[in-house]
């Protein structure tokens, strides 16, 4: 009875999950300083001002909330979940009227200190919500009104967050809720209807994109149409007559709007199978690689071209066992509210990692997506270890009767 006593306060966390997620923050402050550092401004800075020491600060910071979040059975976050999501929504419009505008988009609050984006807490809010809502009986999913509110839950921060405008992040919502929904226990037939129109109008979206003429092409920013048009390699139509010296200059054009996605898969080759060693990378170090997103959106370009292959599987390795550490919490979960909070954990991250990681090698357009706890930024870092006390408290209280 001791023996079983003592082995149930042993494993009170996921320890592998943690080494892991260690791990992780280790490769991503290295990289980040890596990314950084071949900047002469930056070099030159304080280095309290430092891009990798205040990526060490959100990490510290975040293990702090996670470690908050995981004293609080996750029982009592559920009951608080809908003011979580009505404040994340709140959030969400107002940061369309007051927030900071930059490169185009509006999805930062200016703290000074700290820029605040609200769309990385609204998904961890929209997990919480959706899955109290949903942990209702199994007799009442069956009915369509339920089915209809949870899709209502996740279309409100979609919109919002498409507004901003936030492709990427608006988009990630998606699997996330249908999965979900499919561990709720939804009926299929409601799913398999969901999937198909989802499928439908994606298909009409990019339709759109790529063949509508000007005049019926849905309202996109110019950067967006570019990334999707750029990803799928069709170049911009020359109108009729156009002149010699105009197309060559709208294939310069072209190729410009392409550069960052070539200088990503060039660094990601050119690493070979041991990299070119830390902070020896030449594509960032050169400013091939724009130095203003090889930190954030395309640190995983930085990393494959330094440590090559290894390194690049080291890292996905990693990710592995933080994600299948993930659905093995899920699956040990005590109740249904558990089992959906811990998948929807999962999701959302696996969502993260598959797009970022996939723009950095081309088979999926840049969305600007941040990679889990290695693209520099704090709203990211600490949303990501946030998720993470969620999964470690589902695992903690797996007993508590």
């Amino acid at each position: 009875m001791f023996d079983a006593d003592l082995q149930y306060h042993k494993s009170r966390i996921d320890r592998l999950q943690i080494a892991a997620l260690c791990g992780l923050m280790v490769v991503g402050a290295l990289f980040v300083y890596s990314a950084t550092m071949v900047n002469e401004s930056t070099a030159a800075a304080a280095w309290y001002k430092q891009s990798w020491f205040r990526q060490v600060i959100w990490y510290v910071l975040g293990t702090g909330a996670a470690a908050a979040v995981c004293c609080v059975d996750y029982h009592t976050l559920a009951r608080w979940s809908m003011v979580a999501y009505w404040v994340a929504v709140l959030m969400l419009a107002v940061v369309l009227v007051f927030g900071t505008v930059r490169f185009g988009a509006r999805r930062w609050f200016d703290l000074g200190f700290f820029s605040l984006q609200p769309s990385e807490f609204a998904k961890l809010a929209f997990i919480l919500a959706q899955a109290h809502f949903l942990s209702r009986p199994v007799e009442e999913l069956r009915v369509p009104l339920t089915f209809w509110k949870s899709i209502g839950l996740m279309l409100l921060p979609f919109v919002l967050i498409l507004k901003e405008p936030d492709l990427g992040s608006a988009l990630v919502l998606l699997p996330t809720g249908l999965a979900i929904l499919f561990v709720a226990g939804i009926p299929h037939r409601y799913l398999m209807r969901l999937l198909g129109g989802v499928g439908l109008l994606g298909a009409l979206f990019v339709a759109d994109v790529l063949f509508a003429p000007p005049g019926f092409q849905i309202k996109l920013e110019d950067y967006q149409r570019r990334r999707l048009l750029v990803y799928f390699g069709k170049e911009d139509s020359p109108p009729a007559g156009a002149s010699k010296a105009e197309r060559a200059r709208l294939r310069q054009q072209q190729s410009d709007y392409s550069h960052n996605v070539r200088q990503a898969l060039i660094s990601v080759g050119s690493g070979g199978l041991t990299g070119k060693g830390w902070r020896q990378g030449t594509q960032n170090a050169l400013g091939y690689l724009p130095r203003s997103v090889a930190h954030n959106d395309f640190i995983f370009s930085v990393i494959a071209e330094e440590s090559g292959f290894v390194g690049s599987v080291i890292v996905l390795t990693l990710y592995g066992v933080v994600l299948f550490s993930g659905i093995r919490i899920a699956g040990q979960a005590r109740d249904r509210l558990g089992k959906m909070m811990a998948v929807g954990v999962v999701a959302l991250l696996f969502s993260h990692i598959f797009i970022n990681i996939g723009m950095n090698i081309r088979i999926m357009p840049v969305t600007g997506v941040p990679l889990p706890l290695l693209s520099y930024g704090g709203s990211s870092v600490l949303g990501s270890l946030i998720a993470m006390g969620i999964l470690q408290n589902v695992y903690t209280y797996r007993k508590a009767y």
